[in-house]
């Protein structure tokens, strides 16, 4: 049959094996250091690994495939889960384990938890010499809740509304987010690493249910925020609607990569 499944271009992959962590039906597999799609009927096209591959090596493609088998995928999860289970109950070892059965991780490592410091020099405060008083920036947020998970498909504050689907991080790593980003808008946001959901269902309601005019979609450069970046144009094209919009990506120490 002719269906929707993941290809994966060996000439990209590093080898990081995020992605197979990532798939959770075990379509993929680490194969002589690199990443391959091993059984085509465990793969259900949906592209969960897509966001977690740095190098861009994976995409969603229709050819013939074996149908997806929903059922085995299934029985090998609880497999998995009595592993995990198992190896819990089993006592610590006393003593240090030799070398070849010490836990070596995978190489690369998840792009996005990778530690970095920035030097910056802060700048001075501003002074009162004339007396006057110094004022704050006031905050632009126009709702209330603003986590994707937590806010109404259908609420007045969205009819006619331009909307700010922003990951978590923005706007601790953009300095002036409320102003260039939030001013004038409906912000509502989230993090596809933390919240274990898939946002283009909702997304897709939202965009559904109310008057939408626009959609900004402001995401970090880390690969797990193309999670974020894919359920937003996922729902922009379920919806059925023309709806204009535009990605922004920020630089993890607080620039604008794109738009």
């Amino acid at each position: 049959m002719k269906r929707k499944i993941v290809e994966i271009d060996e000439a990209k992959c590093t080898g990081c094996g995020l992605c197979a962590n990532a798939c959770h039906e075990g379509a993929i597999a680490m194969v002589d250091g690199k990443a391959k799609l091993v059984k085509d009927d465990y793969c259900d096209g949906m592209g969960d690994c897509l966001p977690e591959c740095p190098a861009g090596a994976i995409k969603i493609v229709e050819r013939e495939a074996a149908a997806y088998d929903a059922e085995a995928v299934e029985k090998l999860k609880v497999e998995k889960l009595k592993g995990v289970e198992s190896a819990m109950s089993k006592p610590k070892l006393t003593e240090s384990p030799s070398p070849s059965a010490q836990h070596v991780p995978l190489p690369g490592g998840c792009p996005g938890k990778a530690m970095r410091q920035f030097n910056r020099v802060a700048a001075p405060l501003p002074t009162r010499q004339d007396n006057s008083q110094l004022t704050t920036p006031d905050s632009q947020l126009s709702q209330w809740p603003c986590q994707i998970r937590l806010v109404p498909v259908k609420a007045p504050f969205f009819n006619g509304a331009k909307l700010l689907i922003a990951a978590d991080c923005t706007a601790y790593a953009y300095a002036n987010f409320h102003q260039e980003f939030m001013r004038g808008k409906v912000t509502i946001v989230g993090c596809p690493k933390l919240d274990p959901v898939d946002y283009s269902e909702k997304l897709t309601e939202i965009l559904r249910e109310n008057d939408i005019k626009s959609v900004t979609i402001v995401r970090m450069e880390v690969p797990c925020c193309g999670g974020l970046e894919m359920a937003a144009k996922k729902a922009l094209q379920k919806s059925g609607k023309f709806i204009p919009w535009q990605v922004v990506t920020i630089s993890l120490d607080g620039r604008i990569l794109d738009t």
